[in-house]
């Protein structure tokens, strides 16, 4: 335990101070070669700011992982299982980043985005078996193996879920990054406590690199994460939620995780309910999500919805923390660092 929180603490330190480091130059780059937000009716900004901000927090991340990697192993506490979880992770992170990227910089139409998001979710299910869901728990001993006709369509649908959910929601200046700092610290601690030494090095390093970046990125933001950083940290969600012992992928992994980030995934099916009955495209923007509501029905500033946003996803993630202990008998846990 005492390894495994002195890895986590080295991981976020890196992460914060590299994307603290580092976004300003991104931010540069990005002025440099014109890649700004593009307007809308649903932006929310006087004058388009740079939008390729998830650079930052990806090379914050990669870095404190790199780091904790190379540490881990000179220690012996890191061996073939974990270094094959994180390399698999970071491949996945990488080719995510670059779709969003491409977004951000070409505008792909949504049939493409979802296309290259179905790719690497797919990459990443051939890359090895603990990046899919495999089963589920039933009580205290008894697991039921999913066949593949089941576990593919259902970790597909896992992965584009997730990374649309957390897009959805990156609508206000500094709400993603909070919203990600908030769960990814409630599922930090949640993985410390069952012993997944990966998915909580994992999640305090993507905390170090939000936090980093939140900054800049709070209202009135210098530089927004773009689709390049909600489609990574959506990523980095899914993946850390399956990775690891799959005997409780279902029952841990999946479930709590479901409650921290309840509000996105709450906004998401009513935005798919909402724009189903209204005939429009799904992937058109429009201000009816939960955070646009409170900026144009209810009258609060930006700043005021945010941090009322941070504070549900506060007590949703304290929640998933206290549910993780008072349930945790049923289940087995993962091997500690």
């Amino acid at each position: 335990m005492k390894s495994l929180l002195l890895l986590s603490g080295i991981a976020f330190v890196v992460a914060l101070a590299a994307s603290l480091f580092l976004t300003p130059f991104i931010q540069r780059l990005a002025t440099h070669v014109g890649v700004f937000d593009h307007a809308g009716d649903r932006r929310m900004h006087e004058s388009p700011p740079p939008r390729i901000g998830g650079i930052a927090v990806y090379l914050g991340f990669v870095f404190a992982l790199f780091t904790v990697a190379g540490v881990a192993i000179n220690l012996g506490r890191f061996g073939a299982t974990e270094t094959h979880a994180l390399l698999g992770l970071l491949f996945g992170a990488t080719l995510i980043l670059c779709i969003g990227l491409w977004d951000d910089v070409m505008a792909m139409r949504a049939g493409s985005k979802l296309l290259g998001q179905i790719a690497v979710a797919s990459i990443l299910m051939l890359y090895g078996s603990d990046f899919r869901i495999a089963g589920i728990g039933l009580g205290h001993h008894h697991w039921v193996d999913f066949p593949l006709w089941v576990a593919i369509p259902l970790t597909l649908a896992w992965y584009l879920g997730m990374m649309n959910a957390i897009n959805f929601i990156d609508g206000l200046d500094g709400l993603l990054a909070g919203v990600a700092a908030i769960s990814g610290a409630s599922l930090f601690l949640i993985a410390v406590t069952k012993g997944h030494g990966v998915v909580a090095i994992v999640m305090i390093a993507l905390v170090g690199a939000v936090i980093g970046f939140l900054p800049y990125n709070f209202n009135p933001a210098r530089i927004i994460l773009g689709d390049s950083g909600a489609l990574f940290i959506g990523f980095i969600f899914a993946a850390a939620s399956v990775i690891g012992d799959t005997k409780q992928t279902v029952t841990i992994s999946l479930l709590l995780p479901l409650l921290v980030l309840a509000l996105p995934i709450a906004d998401t099916a009513a935005t798919i309910v909402r724009r189903t009955r209204a005939g429009q495209r799904l992937s058109e923007a429009d201000r009816g999500h939960f955070h646009h509501q409170l900026v144009f029905r209810f009258g609060l500033n930006v700043r005021q919805a945010v941090l009322l946003i941070y504070a549900v996803c506060f007590i949703l993630g304290a929640t998933a923390v206290v549910l993780s202990g008072a349930i945790g008998g049923p289940f087995r846990a993962a091997k500690l660092l």
